[in-house]
């Protein structure tokens, strides 16, 4: 059962590289979102960061709600110029993402206690099942996830700093 909790961050993945691999490398990216965009994946990482490096508490799971909701809005800011930059299939996987946003914050914060050996309720425990693969899950997502935000920065603010930026939608999706 704890392949579930992971299943959202397969499905986000799996989306972000479709986003990154073809919408983006096919438009460019205006400055707003090569700024924006390692924004975005900071918000994330500082929730991942809490799950992973901060004791399961009250408490902290209160910071770490307000984070995580903080990083669902932070995330959708830009949606208001996609209109105007993106395809309509763009946008809806986009959607898409934003569905799996808060899902996939969720699951990692049903992860934390567990994987800290905090009590948790029986069914939480039964879901949850393997707290040595969910700490080596979450461990790699996190390095997967800073390897990404270099990435955001590096290839779009140096390698692909100059690549024309489509400004219109494409009606060829």
């Amino acid at each position: 059962m704890w392949l579930l909790g992971v299943l959202p961050f397969a499905l986000q993945a799996i989306c972000m590289i479709f986003d990154e691999g073809y919408f983006h490398i096919r438009r460019g990216l205006p400055k707003w979102e090569r700024i924006g965009h390692p924004i975005d994946t900071c918000s994330v990482l500082a929730c991942m960061a809490m799950v992973l490096f901060v004791p399961f508490s009250t408490t902290t799971l209160i910071i770490y709600i307000c984070l995580a909701t903080f990083s669902c809005i932070l995330v959708t800011k830009d949606e208001f110029v996609h209109k105007e930059h993106c395809p309509a299939s763009e946008n809806w996987l986009h959607a898409v993402l934003f569905t799996l946003h808060p899902i996939m914050l969720a699951s990692a914060g049903f992860m934390w206690p567990v994987v800290q050996g905090a009590p948790v309720t029986p069914w939480v425990a039964q879901w949850l099942n393997n707290p040595e693969a969910l700490a080596q899950f979450l461990r790699t997502q996190f390095g997967i996830m800073v390897l990404f935000l270099f990435y955001q920065i590096i290839f779009w603010n140096f390698v692909w700093k100059d690549k024309p930026v489509s400004t219109t939608p494409s009606t060829k999706s």
